[in-house]
C-alpha cells in the first residue's frame, strides 16, 4: 500500500498543503469520457446502503468491491448486487488495490479521517458521508491530503446540490430580505424517557470485528447501544450537533456567505431523557460573526413539537425564510416600535421544482462529475471541513463551559488554553 499511515502516524504533524483552494484539480486520473468510475464502498450498512443506491443511480459508476467490519451486512449488500463482487474486512486491504478510483465513506464519524487521508494518498478520489471528523484538526489535515494528491473529495452534505437552496442563495445574496441578524436551526426529537437505552456490556457479535470498529478510539467492551447507529449518541464516537448540526451550519454558511465565528457559547445537559448517552438531550449553542450576526443552533431530544415549518430560518432586516430542501417562504417583515408598520417587501413562496427528490443521488452524481472534469465539487473538503468545525466548537463551548474565541485562519482558540486541548485526541496505537 502506497503510503500506509498508522493512528500513531497520522497525529504527528500536518503535511504542507500543494494546492491551497484551487478551482480545478488536473490530474492524470481524470478518466475519459466513456470510461467506467471502478468505485468501492467502505462502510455499507444504514447510510452505506442508502449511497449505494444513489451511486447506482448514475451508469458511470460500476461497484468493485465493499468492506465493512460486520461480515453480514456486507454479504447482503453483495446479494444486493449481484453476488460477484470482492469484500473485505479491512480497508486497508482494498485501498491497496490499482484499479480502484474512487471510494464512497460511510463508517462511523471517527474513522473518516484516516479512511480518507489513506484513500488520497493511494490515488483515490473520495466521497466521504458527514460529519467530516471528530475534531478541528482531523479537518485540516483532510484538506491538506486532498490537495497534496489532487484528489476529489465531495462531503456528504448533500443540500448543497439543491437548486432551490441555490435559488434562495443567489435570493439573500441581492438583498431581498435586508440583513441577515439571525439564524436558527434546531434537532428535533422526542427520545424521554428510554432513548437509546440502558444496557450492560456485552460480548460483540460473532461476525463484528470490534477492534477494527473501534479503530483509533480507546478500547472498551462492546454494548448493543452503540452500534449499529446508536454511537451517535456517544461522544467518542459521534455526536448530534455533528450528525444534524453540520446540514444546517452548512446551509446558513452557505446562505449568508460567512466562513466561520468569531465566538462561541453553548449550554446544556442531559435533563430528562434516562439512557447510557453521553451527550446532552437538550442544548443550544450561540454563534457569532465579526459581521454582525448570530447562528443559533438547538438540539432538544425530551421535546420534539416543531418550533417553526423548516429546517433554517433567516431573519433579515426586511424578511424572514423558512427553508427547507423542498421549499422556502419569505414573509415580509412590518416596522415594530417608532417604525412603520408597511411590509417591507413583498411574499414569496417555492416549492420542489421536481429536481429535488434525491439530493443524496444528485450529490453523488456532482461527485462522478467532478472525477471527469477534475473540478471542486459541491461540498468541497475545505467546504465540509469549516461547516463540520461549527460542530465541533460547539461542543468545546459546552465542555469547557465558557464563551470560546475562534481564530479561524490559525484555527485557534485565543482565549482558553485548556479548550485548545479539545481540537484533537491521542489515537489508540495499532
Amino acid at each position: 500500500m502506497r503510503n500506509n499511515v498508522s493512528r500513531r502516524d497520522f497525529v504527528k504533524g500536518a503535511a504542507v498543503a500543494a494546492a491551497g483552494v484551487a478551482s480545478s484539480l488536473a490530474s492524470p486520473r481524470a478518466a475519459g469520457a466513456n470510461e467506467k468510475i471502478r468505485t468501492g464502498f467502505i462502510g455499507v450498512a444504514n447510510r452505506g446502503g442508502q449511497l449505494i443506491k444513489a451511486a447506482l443511480e448514475h451508469e458511470v459508476c460500476e461497484i468493485v468491491a465493499l468492506c465493512d467490519v460486520y461480515k453480514p451486512i456486507m454479504e447482503q449488500r453483495a446479494e444486493e448486487l449481484g453476488g460477484q463482487i470482492d469484500k473485505y474486512n479491512d480497508f486497508r486491504q482494498m485501498l491497496e488495490r490499482d484499479d480502484i478510483d474512487a471510494v464512497v465513506i460511510a463508517t462511523p464519524d471517527h474513522w473518516h479521517a484516516i479512511q480518507t487521508i489513506m484513500a488520497c494518498d493511494a490515488g483515490k478520489d473520495v466521497y466521504c458521508e458527514k460529519p467530516l471528523t471528530m475534531t478541528v484538526v482531523e479537518g485540516r489535515r483532510m484538506v491538506e491530503a486532498a490537495r497534496r494528491n489532487k484528489a476529489v473529495v465531495q462531503v456528504g452534505t448533500h443540500r448543497r446540490s439543491s437548486e432551490l437552496y441555490a435559488e434562495l442563495h443567489e435570493y439573500i445574496k441581492a438583498g431581498n430580505i435586508g440583513k441577515v441578524t439571525v439564524a436558527h436551526c434546531y434537532r428535533l426529537s422526542n427520545m424521554w424517557p428510554d432513548g437509546i437505552g440502558k444496557l450492560e456490556s456485552a460480548a460483540p457479535p460473532e461476525d463484528l470485528d470490534w477492534d477494527l470498529w473501534l479503530g483509533p478510539r480507546p478500547e472498551r467492551p462492546y454494548q448493543e447501544n452503540i452500534t449499529p447507529y446508536k454511537f451517535r449518541w456517544w461522544q467518542r464516537y459521534s455526536s448530534q450537533i455533528g450528525n444534524w448540526g453540520v446540514h444546517y451550519f452548512d446551509l446558513i454558511r452557505w446562505m449568508v456567505d460567512e466562513q466561520a465565528p468569531a465566538s462561541i457559547s453553548a449550554h446544556g445537559g442531559q435533563y430528562a431523557v434516562g439512557d447510557d448517552r453521553t451527550i446532552p438531550d437538550t442544548m443550544e449553542a450561540i454563534f457569532e460573526f465579526d459581521s454582525g450576526r448570530l447562528a443559533v443552533f438547538g438540539q432538544y431530544e425530551a421535546s420534539g413539537h416543531p418550533m417553526m415549518p423548516g429546517e433554517i430560518d433567516l431573519r433579515g432586516t426586511k424578511g424572514i425564510v423558512y427553508a427547507t430542501a423542498s421549499g422556502f417562504e419569505v414573509i415580509p417583515e412590518r416596522g415594530g416600535q417608532f417604525q412603520s408598520s408597511d411590509p417591507r417587501m413583498e411574499p414569496l413562496k417555492r416549492t420542489d421544482k421536481g429536481s429535488n427528490h434525491n439530493l443524496t443521488a444528485q450529490h453523488m452524481g456532482n461527485f462522478f462529475d467532478c472525477i471527469k472534469s477534475r473540478a471542486l465539487p459541491k461540498a468541497d473538503v475545505e467546504v465540509g471541513h469549516r461547516s463540520t468545525t461549527f460542530s465541533h466548537l460547539g461542543n468545546i463551548a459546552l465542555a469547557t463551559r465558557s464563551r470560546i474565541e475562534w481564530d479561524a485562519e490559525n484555527e485557534r482558540i485565543t482565549n482558553n488554553d485548556a479548550a485548545n486541548e479539545l481540537l484533537h485526541y491521542e489515537y489508540r496505537k495499532p
